[in-house]
């Protein structure tokens, strides 16, 4: 169900969900500069063994790249690179959308140990999400699924 905004001219219209970029594709853009394929986010993590293994373990993710320093994790069409860094590092945070939540919280919530979690629940703009903190960096993770 879309969800109402309103415009700058105090208008209600339905508004695309947030994390939907198909639209986009949809209008042609005459001055296009280049065609972006991926984007992935590269986190800091400064216990690499534990931020690998929380990727590869609760979200099936697998190695691509591993420099012992850096390392480049994929599933299906996506890519997380690690890289190691000091304790002193930045706050960030990233979504990842999945097709069946419930899925993800199944194989993932009797491994989760004492990292900071909060289990599925709905949002607002129409998504079910859950929050974790990626362990050993400073990531807050969001992974969610369009609510229909």
């Amino acid at each position: 169900m879309p969800i109402d905004s309103t415009n700058a001219n105090n208008s209600t219209k339905p508004a695309l969900p947030f994390f939907n970029v198909s639209h986009f594709n949809k209008t042609k853009l005459d001055n296009k500069m280049y065609i972006a394929k991926q984007l992935s986010p590269m986190i800091p993590s400064y216990d690499l063994d534990r931020t690998v293994s929380f990727f590869l373990n609760l979200l099936d993710f697998k190695i691509a790249r591993d420099d012992k320093t850096y390392f480049i994790l994929y599933k299906d069409n996506l890519t997380v690179h690690i890289q190691r860094a000091g304790t002193d590092i930045g706050e960030m945070s990233f979504y990842l959308v999945v097709d069946d939540i419930e899925k993800v919280w199944q194989g993932m919530k009797d491994k989760l140990g004492d990292m900071k979690v909060r289990e599925p629940f709905d949002r607002e703009y129409g998504m079910r999400e859950i929050h974790v903190i990626v362990p050993a960096t400073k990531t807050l993770m969001f992974i969610g699924q369009e609510i229909v």
